[in-house]
């Protein structure tokens, strides 16, 4: 056994505890959460900061972290798809190594489980092994509609290759401007086992609503240039993705809305009338937002309508770590009335709730084993993140 002690103990069930004490076993399973750690035979050593459960990471793309460094910040959607079509290309063994490197970082960094968008399945190997929890999403693509057939019999191999080593995989979505009607249907019609939870890029850019709007921008000259695909097939709608894409996918199923910068209150409206509120979950990647279109999703709108938020990273190809913490840190320095329980609520209990790990992880409660981490340099009259704070993983 094992016993933790700090300033404050966050077990997201309830307020902090002061001065609280927690105990696991020699697996990392709580086995007791006290307000005293007077009656323990062995005095546990006090921390000065914060104990909290491990990080989820909702969103990544571990098979683009050789790309860290590579691609320019500021560019806009259209030239970060143009960047990453020409360059994502690598020798499996550096895809790997280069994954490899990030999931230990993600490890040390406090995050104990996470959602992470897969086009292949090069990843298996060091997810088996990895002491963080996965559930990978596995992107389908295909804006032609001649390519749906082809796209979800690749979509289908990879998760039945990730499924036959034991991996949690769901066959996903990867944005509304990259799928056909076609293809949309072929994914809505898998069953739970190929497809559970949901999960689509949603309103990254603003080109994204100009595309569905009137067909034009960034993301068709992306189609047209870059893919060389015959587009003259398109009508765009005239109104925003949501409207778009929501009705075609499954009601019943969990989904999540990753990066939602360009999300207002009447793409809001709309997916509050055509969602259930208890399984839909706004992904925010504040870092990623900030390093393509140096923009901010409405973190506020969100509050104010209570809209499920949960936190992810993105990729290294347009973030430079991999840290939950440094995404918090950017969320408080942003919007600092954000208090740092609300916050811990996110990226602990929330994202696990999304990617349907709650009842293992996000929460300080006997009998998970969700991660103990330690958070220091705490703003303790204002319990707020600063820019010194750092993470440590205990358990």
């Amino acid at each position: 056994m094992k016993s933790f002690t700090a300033s404050l103990v966050y077990t997201l069930t309830g307020p902090p505890i002061q001065n609280g004490t927690v105990t696991v076993d020699e697996e990392g399973f709580i086995t007791g959460i006290s307000e005293s750690s007077a009656n323990l035979k062995k005095k546990p050593e006090f921390f000065k900061g914060v104990i909290a459960p491990g990080f989820m990471n909702c969103h990544c793309h571990l098979e683009l972290s050789h790309l860290k460094g590579s691609i320019s910040g500021g560019t806009g959607i259209g030239g970060f798809i143009r960047s990453i079509f020409r360059q994502r290309i690598a020798p499996e063994e550096e895809i790997i190594k280069s994954a490899l490197e990030a999931d230990r970082e993600m490890y040390l960094g406090g995050i104990t489980a996470l959602g992470d968008i897969s086009n292949t399945a090069a990843t298996i190997g060091l997810k088996k092994k990895s002491e963080i929890a996965y559930l990978t999403f596995v992107e389908a693509l295909g804006f032609h509609p001649s390519r749906a057939g082809k796209a979800i019999e690749m979509a289908l191999s990879v998760r039945s290759q990730f499924g036959a080593d034991g991996l949690q995989a769901s066959i996903v979505p990867h944005s509304p401007y990259s799928i056909s009607n076609e293809l949309f249907q072929k994914i809505s019609g898998l069953d739970w086992h190929e497809s559970g939870i949901l999960s689509i890029h949603n309103q990254e850019s603003d080109a994204e609503n100009l595309f569905f709007q009137t067909g034009e921008g960034p993301i068709m000259e992306h189609l047209h240039k870059n893919l060389g695909i015959d587009t003259s097939f398109w009508r765009p709608p005239g109104k925003n993705s949501p409207e778009f894409f929501l009705p075609k996918l499954p009601l019943e199923k969990p989904l999540l809305l990753v990066h939602n910068t360009f999300t207002g209150p009447g793409d809001l409206e709309f997916i509050r009338r055509h969602r259930q509120h208890e399984n839909t979950w706004m992904v925010l990647c504040p870092n990623s937002n900030l390093y393509i279109e140096n923009r901010l999703p409405p973190v506020q709108l969100f509050r104010s309508e209570k809209m499920q938020i949960c936190v992810g990273t993105d990729s290294l190809a347009s973030n430079s770590n991999l840290s939950i913490l440094a995404e918090l840190k950017t969320l408080h320095h942003n919007f600092p009335d954000i208090s740092l329980q609300e916050l811990l609520v996110w990226s602990c209990r929330n994202g696990a709730r999304a990617i349907g790990m709650g009842d293992r992880f996000g929460t300080l409660e006997p009998g998970k084993k969700p991660g103990i981490i330690l958070i220091t340099s705490i703003d303790g009259k204002n319990l707020s993140l600063t820019p010194q704070s750092t993470v440590k993983r205990l358990a």
